[in-house]
């Protein structure tokens, strides 16, 4: 990883859109700042496409569809993307979302979560989702360590469910599908961009935004990543020097600087 400010104003330029996780990177003790907020509207303003992707649940996407300065948000890790399609919200999911069953499965999981992990909870958002499991072990007290997300995600992958730490939950899902590769099906079917890998900065900071350090060339960690980086294989291009949601604003400012904005 080196400083964002590396990033060159060529790469800069060739920049049309803005991905980024919501928590913990564009917020800071469980807050979205008022820095990161305005930042998503100097972005938008500056003609980038801002689209958030998260691990948070149907029921906020809905909410942030209507109410920020974004043209789209995938959810769920990649269930889903709420866009905008002819004036209203819409709904792209992912096509290999199971069917009604997956329900008893994921329930079968939470079960064995919470009584073999002592503290862990089911996340208070969990009845806003659609189509996965949150199991809290930071966002909510007792905030259990990163050993207890660990054996969480043991228990879930040993039951056949695909499970990514963030830096609150552990998110369980079953699906061929995860933030990324559901962010470039949207892109290429929905939007029809053939560059996505030349034109998407992202932003992230923990474990489950791995798919996308990986996959994509410009990609940004803010500052609180570094706890997260012995858990991935892959680490971001850049890093900033800030924490969460202030990280987000000093490299949108910089991003707009090298861009001439």
């Amino acid at each position: 990883m080196v400083p964002f400010g590396n990033m060159s104003p060529e790469t800069a330029g060739k920049l049309r859109y803005i991905l980024h996780d919501i928590d913990d990177t564009i917020t800071n003790d469980g807050k979205l700042t008022a820095e990161a907020y305005s930042a998503m509207w100097r972005l938008h303003d500056a003609g980038l496409r801002v689209v958030p992707v998260t691990g948070r649940p149907g029921g906020w996407c809905d909410m942030a569809i209507r109410q920020w300065p974004i043209d789209a948000i995938v959810g769920e890790n990649g269930a889903f993307v709420c866009y905008w399609k002819d004036g209203r919200p819409a709904i792209f999911r992912h096509p290999s979302i199971p069917g009604e069953e997956v329900r008893q499965r994921l329930d079968a999981v939470r079960d064995a979560c919470l009584r073999e992990v002592p503290g862990c909870r089911v996340a208070r958002d969990q009845g806003f989702r659609l189509y996965d499991l949150a199991i809290d072990f930071a966002e909510d007290e007792p905030r259990l360590g990163f050993e207890a997300a660990r054996r969480i995600q043991d228990i879930a992958e040993s039951m056949g469910a695909v499970a990514k730490i963030s830096s609150i939950h552990v998110n369980i899902w079953f699906g061929d599908y995860d933030k990324v590769s559901m962010a470039r099906l949207f892109f290429e079917t929905v939007w029809g961009v053939r560059d996505f890998h030349q034109s998407v900065l992202f932003f992230g900071d923990s474990a489950n935004d791995e798919p996308m350090f990986a996959e994509l060339p410009q990609s940004c960690g803010v500052a609180n990543v570094a706890p997260f980086l012995e858990l991935m294989e892959h680490h971001p291009a850049y890093v900033t020097r800030g924490a969460g949601g202030y990280g987000f604003a000093e490299a949108a400012e910089e991003l707009l600087r090298k861009r001439g904005r």
